[in-house]
C-alpha cells in the first residue's frame, strides 16, 4: 500500500517511520497523523506486524534494500524519520544489500556488524546524509519515556533494592561493550542477561534459570538501562504491558529502568498490570545510574 504527501509551509513536515517489531511502529504513526504530519511506514520484512501497519501508508522492503528505503521515503514526502521497534542485528551474509546498501557498507565498513550501535549509528548517518532529519520515537510520542520515581503501589524490599544496584552495574558494563541493555539479578547472583534474543526471550531463561538454582521466589529484578553514550535517537530500552506479564511469569518482584532513558509503551497499563500482579515499577534517576560502579 503506498501513499503519496502533499505538504504546505502550514503543515508538519512528512514522517517515515522504518518500523520494526511490536505496537509502537503504529503508536508512532498514530501520535503524529494527530498531530497532522502525513505519515508513511517502511515496513521491515521478517520484523514488522503487518496487523500494526495495515491502516497505514507503507511498502514492505528488506532490510538490506537501503536504496529503496530512502527512494520510498523521498517518493511519500518524507522529511523526518523515525526508526522504532526491535529487529534483529543481521549477519553481512542475510543482509544481502542491494547497491545503495553496497556502498553504505564499503564506506562505514564491517565494524558496523560487530555490535547493535555500529550498525543503527550507520543507518542514521546515512539517512542524514540523504537528507533526513532523524527523530527519536519520544519526540513524536508524547510521555512516551519512563519517569522517575516508584509508579506501582509496591516498592523493593531491601533485597531488592541490593539487587537493582548490582543489576545498574551489569547493565552500565553490557552497554559498554554494546552487548545489551538489561539483565535479570537475584539475590546478587547474575541470573540473565540482555543480548540478542532480546528481553521476552532473557525472562522467560531467567525464569527457568531461578528454578533450576534453586534462588528465592518470587525474587530478583529486570533492570534496564540505555547503553553508555548511545544515540537516544534509536534503539532505547523499552518497556511494555508484556515485559510486566513476562516478569511476573520469570517470578521477579520488579522492573527498575532508567528514567529518560529508557520507552514506558502504553503507561497505564503497565503500571496497572504492575500492581495487579503485585510487582513493583520503579523509574531511577540516571544520575544515581550513571555513578554507579
Amino acid at each position: 500500500m503506498r501513499g503519496g504527501m502533499i505538504s504546505s509551509p502550514d503543515t508538519p513536515p512528512g514522517l517515515g517511520i522504518i518500523a520494526g517489531g511490536g505496537p509502537l511502529p503504529g503508536r508512532v504513526a498514530t501520535a503524529a497523523a494527530a498531530a497532522g504530519r502525513a505519515v508513511f511506514i517502511v515496513a521491515l520484512e521478517g520484523f514488522a506486524d503487518s496487523a500494526v501497519v495495515g491502516g497505514w501508508p507503507h511498502e514492505w522492503i528488506r532490510l538490506g534494500r537501503a536504496g529503496r528505503m530512502v527512494t520510498a521515503m523521498k517518493d511519500a514526502g518524507c522529511a523526518d524519520v523515525v526508526m522504532i521497534g526491535p529487529i534483529r542485528r543481521p549477519s553481512f551474509r542475510d543482509l544481502r544489500p542491494d547497491m545503495e546498501a553496497a556502498k553504505i557498507v564499503a564506506r562505514i565498513g564491517r565494524a558496523a556488524f560487530l555490535g547493535d550501535d555500529g550498525l543503527l549509528s550507520a543507518i542514521v548517518r546515512v539517512l542524514g546524509e540523504e537528507g533526513f532529519r532523524v527523530l527519536g520515537a519520544h519526540e513524536i510520542l508524547e510521555a512516551a519515556l519512563g519517569p522517575v520515581g516508584l509508579l506501582s503501589r509496591m516498592g523493593p524490599d531491601a533485597d531488592a533494592t541490593i539487587d537493582i544496584g548490582r543489576g545498574i552495574a551489569i547493565a552500565r558494563a553490557l552497554g559498554a561493550a554494546d552487548v545489551g541493555q538489561g539483565c535479570v539479578v537475584n539475590t546478587g547472583v547474575a541470573v540473565a542477561v540482555e543480548a540478542v534474543e532480546g528481553t521476552d526471550a532473557m525472562l522467560a531463561r531467567a525464569g527457568e534459570l531461578t528454578r533450576a538454582l534453586g534462588l528465592k521466589a518470587p525474587g530478583g529484578v529486570l533492570v534496564k538501562a540505555a547503553k553508555p553514550g548511545q544515540d537516544r535517537r534509536v534503539d532505547l530500552p523499552t518497556i511494555g504491558p508484556d515485559t510486566i506479564r513476562n516478569a511476573a511469569a520469570a517470578g521477579l518482584l520488579g522492573i527498575a529502568y532508567e528514567s529518560g532513558g529508557t520507552i514506558l509503551a502504553d503507561r497505564d497499563t503497565c503500571i496497572a498490570l504492575a500492581d495487579k500482579l503485585g510487582l513493583f515499577l520503579l523509574g531511577l534517576d540516571p544520575e544515581t545510574t550513571s555513578n554507579r560502579s
